[in-house]
C-alpha cells in the first residue's frame, strides 16, 4: 500500500476530517487532500506530524511506499550536490578574497588584473547560488 492510502486510510481510523488534521499540522485541506490522493508526498516532518495525530508508527506509514523512498533518495542527492556546490563557492571566494588582498598591498599589473578578474568571479558566485536554487527546487 501506498503512502497516500495509508494516511488516508489512517485519518479515517482515527475519525477525523482533512480540516481537522490540517489545522492541527498548519497545512492547508486541499495539501492534505493532494497527499492523501497521492499528487503530491508530504514531507518528512510532516510526516511525523501525521504519525502523532494518528497515533501510528512511522514505520507503518513508511515501510513499503517506493515513491516515497525514491523521493527521499532525490532529495539526499540534491542536498549532497548543494553542499558540493556551496563548499566549492565558499574556497573560491575565500581565494578571491586572498588574492585580492595581496593585489592591494602589492599594486601594479596584478591588481589591475583582480579588478578585472573580480566581476566575473562574481558572476560566477551568483550562477552557483542559481544552481543551488534550482537544484532544490527541483528536489521537492
Amino acid at each position: 500500500m501506498e503512502l497516500n492510502e495509508k494516511i488516508k486510510n489512517a485519518r479515517t481510523n482515527a475519525g477525523l476530517t482533512q480540516e481537522e488534521v490540517a489545522e492541527k499540522i498548519k497545512v492547508t485541506r486541499q495539501t492534505l487532500s493532494n497527499w492523501e490522493t497521492g499528487k503530491f508526498l508530504p514531507d518528512i516532518a510532516s510526516i511525523i506530524n501525521l504519525s502523532e495525530i494518528y497515533k501510528v508508527s512511522l514505520d507503518e506509514l513508511l515501510k513499503g511506499d517506493h515513491k516515497y523512498k525514491s523521493k527521499m533518495k532525490k532529495a539526499n542527492k540534491v542536498a549532497k550536490t548543494n553542499e558540493k556546490v556551496i563548499t566549492a563557492t565558499g574556497v573560491v571566494l575565500l581565494i578571491v578574497l586572498a588574492l585580492y588582498s595581496i593585489s592591494k598591498f602589492t599594486g601594479g599589473s596584478f591588481y589591475d588584473f583582480s579588478m578585472a578578474a573580480l566581476p566575473w568571479i562574481l558572476y560566477a558566485v551568483g550562477l552557483a547560488f542559481v544552481i543551488t536554487y534550482l537544484n532544490m527546487k527541483s528536489g521537492k
